[in-house]
């Protein structure tokens, strides 16, 4: 008999940034507030961690930071805490900072300007599935560039067998790009920069000793980052039907 994963119980949902590249939509908004078939896209990441149980959720928060508490309030599954960063701090800074909300175990991190749908099974329990504690400091759910919506990159990443990862060097063109969901263990901060800095520094370290791998996502993925991306994504999504998202 297969034993059930461990699903972590905390997360993390990044909604720090300027949302620059979707101006003028986010002049006034909060990029994690701009709504995608109706819906908030903050409220895609929150209710995805809800329907597996994530009991308790940090997001953070910096340009019109007190829009997006005050949308959140009500909110109930998960509990919101916030963790403001008066200067923002980037994702490895501002996960850094949020370490004492997130416990001692792993814990999720999404992307709050994403949306996804799950393949067969559920791409969060997917994760939890996979993750191996004793081999792992993190795991990357990453999404084939040829089938990703939203995205005109180049790709981030390879993927072996045993699923450990490499980056893409300048001239290559990888098969996969970060999908801006991941589980995380709090050790992989151990002896991190102080004050803003990019998660790649800690990726690089943790590839450097094999300790950071990789998930294939095998459903749909879309990446809100400009108003055409965003036009493309509302596109795709009216074709799906009326549900903005599958199960």
């Amino acid at each position: 008999m297969t034993a059930q994963p461990v699903v972590p119980t905390h997360a993390m949902v990044l909604a720090a940034g300027f949302g620059t590249r979707l101006r003028p939509i986010t002049e006034n908004l909060p990029k994690p507030l701009v709504r995608v078939a109706g819906t908030p896209l903050i409220d895609y990441a929150l209710d995805r961690l809800a329907e597996i149980g994530v009991g308790h959720a940090v997001v953070n928060t910096h340009w019109l930071g007190e829009m997006i508490e005050d949308h959140l309030k009500g909110r109930t599954r998960p509990k919101i805490e916030f963790s403001h960063e008066r200067e923002i701090l980037e994702t490895g800074g501002g996960i850094l900072k949020a370490l004492p909300q997130l416990g001692d175990a792993p814990f999720y991190v999404v992307n709050g300007k994403i949306i996804w749908f799950n393949g067969k099974v559920d791409a969060l329990l997917r994760l939890a599935e996979a993750w191996d504690d004793e081999a792992m400091d993190g795991l990357l759910l990453l999404q084939p560039t040829a089938t990703a919506v939203g995205y005109d990159g180049r790709g981030d990443f390879f993927l072996d067998q045993t699923g450990r990862i490499r980056r893409r060097r300048e001239w290559e063109v990888a098969p996969f790009l970060y999908s801006g969901i991941q589980i995380l263990h709090p050790r992989l901060f151990k002896n991190a920069p102080k004050g803003a800095f990019s998660l790649n520094i800690l990726y690089d370290r943790a590839i450097e000793a094999g300790r950071l791998h990789g998930l294939r996502h095998d459903g749909e993925w879309y990446h809100v980052s400009t108003p055409r991306h965003l036009a493309e994504v509302e596109a795709r999504i009216a074709i799906g039907g009326d549900r903005p998202y599958g199960t």
